[in-house]
């Protein structure tokens, strides 16, 4: 008996729907064709393998796509126009409970100005007349004084009068120094007292609190003599390890009053402004070993 009656026998297609396998019909004596259906069976692995991968590509792109909806409905932003490599991947979204924190970092506190003014040991730069006040004027707001004469000694008695010598001297005083300047018939004579620490500069302050402890008005060159026997406005302060004062009259030799308030207006100047230059030189010490 032959297979396949009614027509030639049909050739198997295993991707063919209602291929007859060649043992489908019943056992014809003959061995399969191992071979064949090795072949036929790999062929058809690999297919599956494309498809497989095919499919996962897919799938990666609409994970994606959901990935970058997410974000622009999270935000409530319009970024429809935003590229979607620009967008976080998953593993990159922040967490929706997580807070970022940051390790604190802190500065060293900077140096204080005071410290390289309070003794002797940190105060080290250059000083004279010419540096604490330096040029031929000083402006103040709008008031332009004229500088005159300057003085400079280690004997702080002779920069000094009234009881002022004495304190000076019984506290440690190592220099004086005085400048005058004027303006418009008034004269004001400023002077700073050096010491080695401030604990001496305060005491002078507290013990010449008076309206006998004075500077000694400086004259020379224009400025005529003044404050020599007529009454005058004296002021008494101290920072760091110097103590300043100020001494200011009238050049022609009147009194000064309580009305006079040019007088008080010149020597609150000069005190304000011999307690700038102190804490300028502190400043500038301070930073210039912050640089270091």
């Amino acid at each position: 008996m032959s297979y396949g009656q009614g027509g030639p026998q049909s050739q198997w297609d295993p991707w063919k729907p209602n291929s007859q396998q060649p043992w489908a019909t019943g056992d014809d004596g003959r061995t399969p064709d191992w071979a064949a259906l090795a072949e036929a069976s790999e062929t058809r692995n690999k297919r599956r393998r494309v498809f497989l991968i095919g499919g996962g590509v897919l799938a990666t792109l609409a994970v994606g796509t959901a990935v970058a909806m997410a974000v622009v409905s999270a935000n409530g932003k319009n970024e429809a126009n935003k590229p979607t490599s620009s967008l976080p991947g998953v593993a990159g979204l922040p967490s929706a409970s997580g807070t970022p924190s940051f390790a604190p970092t802190s500065a060293p506190p900077p140096l204080d100005p005071r410290e390289f003014i309070a003794s002797k040991a940190k105060d080290t730069a250059p000083n004279g007349p010419d540096l604490l006040f330096p040029g031929t004027q000083l402006t103040m707001g709008s008031t332009v004084y004229k500088k005159g004469p300057k003085a400079d000694s280690t004997t702080c008695a002779t920069g000094a009068a009234g009881t002022l010598p004495k304190i000076l001297t019984a506290n440690g005083c190592t220099r004086v120094m005085r400048v005058t300047y004027t303006k418009d018939g008034i004269a004001v004579t400023v002077g700073v007292a050096v010491f080695d620490t401030e604990a001496q500069a305060l005491k002078v302050k507290s013990q010449a609190a008076d309206n006998k402890s004075i500077v000694k008005a400086l004259d020379g060159g224009n400025v005529k003599a003044f404050c020599n026997g007529a009454i005058c406005r004296s002021t008494t302060n101290s920072y760091g390890r110097y103590a300043y004062f100020t001494l200011t009259g009238f050049t022609d030799g009147k009194d000064v009053t309580t009305k006079d308030t040019a007088v008080f207006t010149a020597g609150d100047d000069l005190s304000k402004f011999a307690f700038q230059q102190i804490r300028r030189r502190g400043e500038a010490q301070a930073s210039a070993a912050s640089a270091g």
